[in-house]
């Protein structure tokens, strides 16, 4: 006589519920891993001499960038432009507008944005290090730095800078300069500089420190 097996249910439940559970631990894990293949291009350092993780500016910090240039016109350089977000507000200011940054994803994304807000004939944006261009031609210069490079940058800016231009530092001031503007507080502090000042009181310096 043939006996009949009728089926566990309960063993056939957990079979699918195991299967269920596998299928969305596979779909979460395409899901996280495409959004860290997208995201990473963008929070990774841009592999400077200083490590500078990309952090977008804030509307408002954008905004007293320019409250301190105060209608100045002419070029504009950005050093580390991240996304370009200074670059392209500064072109909608009427500055021919100029990008330096090594992460070559936010590169691309700055010009891609750079077309999409119909400025792409007033911005440059180019995958250079701030160390090895000479920034000679611009009129005015802003920088979102760290403290460990302000020092070497004090430097470079006041043997390659002319007369007359000016100099925004944002989040971290220059230790050794004198600001002739500052405005807002933390996150938000914008710090300008004249480099004609700058270069005074260098020779000043020095005068002294010969006649001595």
């Amino acid at each position: 006589m043939n006996e009949t097996i009728e089926p566990n249910n309960n063993v056939l439940s957990s079979s699918k519920k195991a299967k269920f559970g596998i299928f969305i631990a596979g779909a979460c894990g395409v899901v996280v891993g495409g959004l860290y293949a997208v995201a990473t291009p963008f929070v990774l350092p841009a592999f400077r001499r200083v490590c500078l993780p990309f952090v977008p500016a804030t509307s408002r910090q954008v905004d007293n960038v320019f409250k301190v240039l105060n209608g100045r016109t002419g070029t504009l350089v950005d050093l580390g432009s991240g996304d370009g977000r200074i670059v392209i507000d500064a072109a909608k200011r009427g500055y021919n507008a100029t990008g330096y940054e090594l992460n070559p994803w936010l590169v691309w994304y700055s010009k891609i944005t750079a077309v999409r807000e119909r400025v792409k004939g007033n911005t440059n944006f180019y995958r250079n290090d701030l160390w090895k261009t000479d920034l000679s031609q611009y009129d005015n210069v802003v920088i979102f730095g760290v403290s460990s490079m302000m020092e070497q940058l004090e430097s470079k800016l006041s043997n390659e800078l002319l007369p007359g231009s000016k100099v925004v530092a944002c989040r971290f001031p220059f230790t050794g300069w004198t600001p002739s503007q500052t405005i807002d507080e933390g996150i938000d502090s914008v710090w300008l500089y004249d480099i004609t000042k700058v270069l005074l009181k260098q020779d000043e310096a020095h005068k002294l420190k010969t006649d001595s």
